[in-house]
């Protein structure tokens, strides 16, 4: 496991996964045969500690939703090791559970949804929405149950009177809350927020990372935060893991990622950040090509054909995801010879 290569303490650790894959089957013609795949998510190692917030960021289609969702068993893995460290089980593994070993574990991993507009049942008052977890694991019922969704509004912000609303009587950032709110109802320790913000506007962004910064303060929650919004990331986060191709290219902590990163792509990835400052001019990095397709990926790196450093090796080879620092991973045959720059200071 990566952690320990890295010398971590396992007690530490909250999540461990290992070699994880998603394949989705390609099909065609009137009988629907396979005809080939696409691999979403293609072998991702990672842990998370413990309190901590671990960024997944990449370009769109490079499978980070779909590592989330796997993780959690909202997907069934196709291969690979999930470890989660339950709070009354202890180490468990996730990819081998049935359904009922699922349903005990699950009060301890939560996700919050991309979409505040479609993850919400219209149909249902605020009061059901944030309570259907509770009644679902019966784990309220009556005045316990009203009592416990009036302190949930309360901890995300929204006033209690607003319970027999119903979502579409509310903006984006309070539908958001709401989504919040019900994935605190169980007290998880494990909370997947798959793009929270992106469907908001500027200001109301700014209000849901504070609440969730706070929140896991108050509630020592662990977060796993998927975005394609690098200085949100930056912001939020402990360390960061970036994508390409289903595959983990560069796993370190902020500051070594955002200003010294190891691996071309982060490198181009870090060029495009915008500067907040007009004086400070970096010559963007322009990637020739197009993404390389999951279901037709390249042999050897997946990133070499658009890799301005690439070599021989790097069409042939597969780079393996190494320590080359403490706790700062690459997936790069030649990440301890380049030197390359990351967001300008």
């Amino acid at each position: 496991m990566l952690s320990e290569t890295s010398h971590i303490n396992p007690d530490d650790l909250l999540l461990e996964v290992k070699d994880l894959k998603k394949h989705f089957p390609i099909r065609r013609g009137t009988i629907r045969r396979a005809s080939g795949v696409v691999k979403a998510v293609d072998g991702v190692n990672l842990y998370v500690k413990k309190g901590e917030t671990l960024g997944l960021v990449g370009e769109s289609g490079c499978g980070k939703t779909t590592a989330g969702r796997t993780i959690i068993r909202l997907l069934d893995p196709t291969g690979g090791i999930i470890r989660f460290n339950d709070p009354k089980q202890g180490w468990v593994n996730l990819e081998s559970m049935d359904r009922k070993q699922l349903a005990a574990v699950r009060p301890h991993m939560q996700i919050i949804f991309q979409d505040p507009f479609s993850s919400l049942d219209p149909r249902m008052t605020v009061e059901r929405i944030i309570a259907e977890p509770l009644v679902i694991n019966r784990v309220a019922s009556g005045s316990e149950l009203h009592d416990r969704v009036t302190e949930l509004m309360k901890v995300v912000g929204m006033r209690p009177e607003f319970r027999s609303r119903y979502p579409h009587a509310f903006s984006g950032g309070q539908r958001q809350r709401i989504g919040i709110a019900r994935a605190l109802a169980l007290n998880p320790k494990l909370v997947i927020c798959d793009e929270p913000v992106s469907a908001l506007d500027v200001s109301i962004q700014a209000q849901v990372l504070n609440l969730l910064e706070d929140l896991q303060k108050d509630l020592d929650l662990t977060y796993i935060f998927v975005a394609h919004d690098l200085s949100v990331v930056e912001h939020i986060s402990d360390r960061v893991a970036v994508m390409y191709v289903g595959k983990l290219v560069e796993v370190a902590n902020v500051e070594a990622l955002y200003y010294s990163p190891k691996h071309p792509y982060t490198e181009a990835l870090m060029a495009a950040v915008p500067k907040p400052n007009p004086r400070m001019r970096d010559r963007p990095i322009k990637l020739p090509g197009e993404v390389a397709s999951p279901a037709n990926p390249p042999s050897g790196c997946y990133f070499h054909p658009r890799c301005r450093y690439a070599k021989d090796i790097c069409s042939t080879q597969v780079p393996l995801l190494e320590e080359i620092e403490p706790e700062h991973f690459v997936a790069c045959h030649f990440a301890r010879e380049l030197k390359l720059r990351g967001v300008v200071a």
